[in-house]
């Protein structure tokens, strides 16, 4: 997050940001994937955290950026049916920062059918869904239902998991927890599967080098329901740091430490970066809330203490 910090004047949307021909991956996209990675950072962390504190401090520089939400409100206009900008949006919404003139005019677009029937990825419709929810829009499908027509829904062979595959599932699973908060919201069929397959999933693309897409299968592992898996967390987490350099900046793909420099790469790191401190947050959330289950059941089993060792 230092690293984030230090380069947060390249997130920053230029004059660009409304225009008809502009490439949003290059300006909203980056922007709202901040948003969102501080969103889940102030989530997990105490508000004495230095991490929240630059958290909150990068949120705050992100809500500027649209202009308290107005920018939201101009691309309303400018393309009605575009779900990008609500995706990015509800990011900003769940933290409570929020703009009533843009949500009304998108209540009104997702009330037609142009928005109910617009053909999109499995995925991405899971992403407008849990977007709406966010923002307090009415859903205009079921989850559920989108959920079966997705790579992850359908329970695939293992085998046939490759790099597109890794992050289509990633995200189904981001949108059904709505970014790690609610790992209920796994369905105890795809979360049985996941913790059988995720493991050498996870190994594959370390061990290929593949760490923005590692990053996010160790999100996934700490948006899980039940206890998590903290060996192959330690073994995880000790690979990937081997990708990063000492600004904090993880490349996507290839050489870390041992390679090229990538701390001025700002397009070849951002992303990967970000994923990490998100994926970070969650495990340490994870296996914290873990420990302290434990302890609490440890302690309620021993004799005297109200556990089932007292006989009367």
């Amino acid at each position: 997050m230092a690293w984030v910090s230090a380069h947060r004047g390249e997130f920053a949307l230029g004059d660009d940001a409304l225009a008809e021909h502009a490439d949003v991956n290059f300006t909203w996209k980056p922007l709202g994937e901040l948003a969102q990675v501080c969103v889940s950072i102030r989530r997990h962390t105490e508000a004495t955290d230095p991490l929240h504190e630059a958290a909150c401090d990068l949120l705050a520089f992100a809500w500027r950026q649209t202009g308290q939400g107005a920018l939201f409100l101009e691309l309303k206009h400018l393309e009605p049916f575009a779900t990008y900008p609500l995706e990015i949006y509800a990011a900003f919404a769940s933290a409570g920062l929020r703009h009533t003139d843009y949500e009304k005019a998108t209540a009104t677009v997702a009330r037609t059918r142009g928005w109910q029937v617009t053909e999109q990825e499995p995925n991405r419709r899971l992403s407008v869904l849990n977007s709406e929810r966010r923002s307090g829009i009415p859903l205009h499908a079921d989850m559920e239902r989108a959920l079966r027509r997705t790579w992850l829904g359908g329970l695939p062979e293992p085998w046939t998991f490759e790099r597109a595959a890794g992050y289509t599932l990633t995200h189904v699973v981001f949108h059904l927890t709505d970014w790690g908060h609610g790992p209920v919201g796994v369905p105890p069929l795809v979360a049985d599967y996941l913790s059988h397959w995720l493991p050498p999933w996870l190994d594959t693309c370390l061990e290929d080098e593949q760490w923005d897409l590692s990053c996010e299968l160790l999100a996934v592992a700490g948006s899980l329901p039940g206890p998590p898996d903290l060996t192959m967390l330690r073994e995880a987490w000790a690979k990937l740091g081997l990708a990063q350099d000492a600004s904090g900046a993880v490349p996507e793909v290839g050489s870390g430490r041992e390679g090229h420099p990538i701390a001025d790469d700002f397009v070849g790191c951002y992303h990967s970066t970000l994923m990490t401190a998100f994926a970070a947050v969650l495990t340490t959330a994870r296996s914290r809330a873990h420990a302290a289950h434990m302890t609490r059941a440890t302690h309620a089993a021993r004799p005297g203490q109200g556990g089932q060792g007292v006989s009367r």
